[in-house]
């Protein structure tokens, strides 16, 4: 009976340890968590890339590092499919999704976002060797036009007055990188793109590209957070406030960029 009793009470100790991991860990906020784990597409340069070395580096990489360090957390990069970074959110595969990701109805509507704390827009950009200029949109309707899938870009192209003329001259790339091969190789005339990307490309190149007199608009972004994770979120709101007072924030946007385009504003609901 003693060790009847004995193997009894070892069960329960068990079983209260199993609830203690199991029940707690459920209902466990990732606010808490000593790790954050960002989500990124890692060819998006300079915002999340590879070097030479195949190391991430990055605005965002820095950014994130400094965000980490503010609030006492190791910070692990996954890359992921773009096209699913909600997926990847509502699983809990990773925490936020932070990679010069910009504002959508669609992510308002699907995400928590941030704060904006980085000022972009979208540009139209051609070779700068050939007679190409874009100066109104009505132009579009005669031009090849190649960009990334499920981007900024794309929504803005989408959402211009006169996308209906051109709509059908739009081709989708997998990265921004296959884009700009195809403009090199003239099957199509111009890209769409974030400006901060297509200056830091167009540098590298030497020059071989050219932005376009007409822009598509005004861009800001954001960082990406589970619908219900506002904890999360406002932390790193309040760890990106302290770097942009501190200007940590515009250090790293001077050594990325060559200047401060940091900027920390509320999100418009």
């Amino acid at each position: 009976m003693k060790k009847k009793f004995l193997c009894i009470m070892m069960i329960m100790v068990m079983a209260v340890g199993i609830f203690a991991l199991t029940g707690c860990g459920g209902s466990d906020d990732s606010a808490d968590k000593d790790k954050l784990v960002v989500g990124l597409d890692d060819t998006f340069a300079p915002m999340g890339f590879r070097d030479e070395d195949g190391e991430l580096v990055g605005f965002d990489i820095d950014l994130g590092n400094a965000v980490g360090e503010e609030l006492d957390m190791e910070v692990e990069f996954k890359p992921i499919d773009w096209n699913a970074k909600e997926t990847e959110l509502e699983a809990g595969t990773v925490d936020c999704v932070w990679n010069g990701m910009s504002i959508t109805p669609e992510r308002k509507e699907n995400m928590s976002l941030s704060d904006k704390y980085l000022n972009n827009k979208i540009v139209l950009m051609a070779l700068a060797n050939s007679d190409t200029d874009v100066t109104s949109a009505d132009q579009l309707a005669g031009m090849k036009i190649g960009t990334q899938v499920d981007s900024s870009a794309l929504e803005m192209l989408k959402s211009n007055e006169a996308y209906d003329s051109f709509k059908d001259n739009i081709s989708e790339y997998d990265t921004y990188d296959t884009a700009i091969m195809d403009l090199k190789a003239g099957r199509v005339d111009v890209i769409a793109v974030d400006q901060v990307l297509g200056e830091y490309t167009n540098k590298n190149l030497g020059g071989e590209l050219k932005e376009c007199t007409y822009s598509l608009g005004d861009d800001y972004y954001v960082i990406g957070f589970a619908k219900d994770n506002t904890d999360l979120r406002d932390k790193v709101n309040d760890a990106l406030k302290v770097l942009m007072d501190n200007g940590k924030a515009a250090e790293i946007s001077e050594k990325w960029f060559g200047k401060d385009i940091v900027v920390l504003e509320p999100l418009e609901d």
